[in-house]
């Protein structure tokens, strides 16, 4: 196995090819809530919805949620994948 030479423009190159990497990842952690479970307070805000369709989507079973004791929780994954399911792609709404 023969030895490479680096130069200190391979290491500059290899510097801005990691940090660009990072900067993705870090992107993608701080889009994320920091949390799997929301409560109602937190899945209304992220919604822009207010109590009363929180509890219309509840009941009629259109976003699934475990109750603990008095507190309702939302699993973040089943709301993005509420509002993916439901995306509509027609002009005419736009």
């Amino acid at each position: 196995m023969g030895a490479e030479i680096l130069t200190t423009d391979d290491l500059r190159e290899f510097k801005m090819e990691l940090l660009d990497e990072l900067k993705e990842i870090i992107k993608t952690i701080a889009q994320e809530p920091k949390k799997r479970y929301l409560k109602s307070p937190q899945v209304k805000e992220l919604m822009g919805i207010s109590a009363g369709t929180l509890a219309n989507l509840r009941v009629n079973g259109t976003l699934p949620f475990s109750k603990v004791g008095g507190i309702i929780l939302y699993d973040y994954a089943e709301i993005v994948s509420l509002i993916e399911g439901n995306r509509v792609d027609n002009k005419q709404y736009v």
